[in-house]
């Protein structure tokens, strides 16, 4: 085991709710919920001024309603989240060869293999410097932990949550994880916790002085020794640079469950489409296409389909998805579709258009291949569809973002990441001067020696509003409620400012 704090844990505070607030000035110190608001709906992230109404992670999105019916609900935005990620794990390879990503906002980084740090005051240097770099480039904050071991650089930066370091000096932490509850080590959930609990252990000192037999006898065998040795702080893992991509894959719950054949036929089309996407953009293809069918009894099939050889090719797993889907029986209704790719290679087979013919499903399993899917919005089949905090540009009044759409109208605040709050303007949803628009960088970029004026961008930050309660329009004042997509729900609609966030 390594003598020195050189392990450090990265985690980014709040990410999604982070960065809507950092590209929406009039978010920043306010409550934002990221996540689905539809009937199966549940929260993504929360910002830290939600969490103080008890909001949290995966909680129901009904219930975060009720105990935060002020705040922002917006639809998540996971291709930005995704760009982020991305800068943060360039400044974490540049640190170190060893980086290992553990989602879009967290990973564990050894700072010793890339000659980064040595000591505990290289290693503070070094996560400091980080901390910064991440600011600068992205404009967020991240919570780092130091500490020789993996286990204790994950509880360090849970400590120095949200935005602070927290360095576990060598020796001290027995005396640092003793008074802890057991729930503070990796594997301890709530049933765990409740078991230990009554049989008298609480803290992580009187797990240590309980024994690895008892715990044995308590938890079983491979529980109770990995709990014994985090218990004396021993965790001998190393940080595992990429982990191996197993599959590739994408999945969408809807709020009502699909009884049309036809449209369950399109919609796996489009998310075999969407998986074909990621595939590609990973540099990869796949051999095993994946279908996943979670009917309206909450059964979940999966069928899936071996080719000759790996494809990125999207008509390949198009027809493939939809052979597989031939033998599903959807009569009752269809509440969950995903399509996956696993087989993986970095390679394509040449002649592949014999495949779209294919063969009859080869394999049945009850749980699908695959990494947890990607979630991204998913527009209704009928109409314009304006997602909650998505951004928008108009033809005359700039760059702006949903606040909230329904009956016909959406209402846009037209601000960027650069400028100060905007104002609100409502539209008829088919307004031809009114457009989707790519999110905007978080950091402005510098100008060149030379340039001058205020960025195009933020034309539309200083807009001016029309009167307060005119018809059709919201006050400046509410945010409207919108439906979204965590599990990929449809957005509902609603009377814009009807049920909203309070902002300036």
């Amino acid at each position: 085991m390594r003598t020195a704090p050189t392990i450090l844990h990265l985690d980014m505070d709040a990410f999604f709710a982070s960065v809507e607030q950092a590209s929406k000035p009039s978010l920043r110190g306010k409550a934002v919920v990221v996540g689905g608001l539809g009937p199966r709906g549940v929260v993504a992230t929360a910002s830290y001024e939600a969490r103080v109404f008890g909001v949290h992670s995966a909680m129901p999105m009904g219930q975060a309603r009720r105990l935060a019916p002020n705040a922002a609900y917006l639809v998540p935005r996971f291709e930005l989240y995704r760009s982020i990620s991305e800068q943060v794990m360039r400044l974490l390879r540049a640190l170190s060869p060893l980086v290992e990503p553990l989602s879009l906002d967290e990973a564990f980084v050894d700072l010793e293999a890339g000659g980064a740090a040595w000591d505990a005051d290289s290693a503070r240097l070094a996560g400091a410097k980080l901390r910064a770099d991440i600011r600068a480039v992205t404009g967020l904050t991240g919570s780092v932990g130091l500490a020789a071991s993996k286990m204790l650089a994950k509880i360090a930066s849970e400590e120095a949550k949200p935005d602070g370091m927290v360095l576990i000096e060598p020796g001290t932490e027995r005396a640092m994880l003793g008074p802890k509850s057991v729930r503070i080590l990796p594997g301890v959930g709530p049933a765990t916790g409740d078991h230990l609990r009554r049989a008298g252990i609480t803290t992580v000192e009187e797990l240590a002085e309980a024994g690895e037999d008892e715990l044995v006898r308590l938890l079983g065998k491979a529980h109770g020794h990995a709990l014994y040795a985090m218990a004396l702080a021993r965790d001998e893992r190393s940080v595992v640079a990429e982990r191996e991509t197993k599959s590739v894959s994408v999945e969408d719950t809807y709020d009502v469950d699909i009884h049309d054949r036809v449209r369950v036929g399109v919609e796996v089309a489009r998310l075999a489409d969407r998986c074909v996407r990621r595939l590609r953009g990973s540099g990869l293809s796949g051999r095993t296409i994946v279908l996943k069918v979670r009917r309206y009894d909450f059964s979940t099939l999966t069928r899936s389909e071996t080719l000759r050889g790996p494809t990125d090719d999207p008509a390949v797993v198009r027809e493939a998805a939809a052979r597989l889907l031939d033998s599903v029986d959807t009569t009752g209704g269809v509440r969950l579709l995903g399509v996956g790719v696993s087989g993986l290679a970095d390679y394509t087979q040449e002649d592949l258009f014999a495949q779209a013919a294919g063969e009859p499903a080869e394999e049945h399993a009850e749980e699908p291949a695959g990494e947890e899917p990607a979630e991204e919005y998913r527009p209704g089949p009928v109409g314009r569809r304006w997602p909650s905090g998505h951004d928008v540009r108009h033809a005359e009044l700039g760059h702006g973002w949903v606040q909230g759409s329904g009956l016909g109208r959406v209402t846009v605040r037209f601000e960027t990441p650069y400028s100060g709050p905007g104002r609100v303007r409502t539209f008829p949803v088919d307004d031809p001067q009114l457009t989707p628009a790519d999110p905007l960088p978080l950091v402005e970029a510098p100008r060149r020696p030379g340039e001058g004026g205020a960025p195009a961008a933020s034309a539309g930050a200083g807009v001016a509003e029309p009167p307060a309660g005119a018809e059709g329009v919201p006050p400046a004042s509410a945010v409207p409620s919108a439906a979204g997509v965590a599990e990929q729900e449809q957005e509902q609609e609603q009377e814009p400012g009807s049920a909203g966030a309070a902002t300036p």
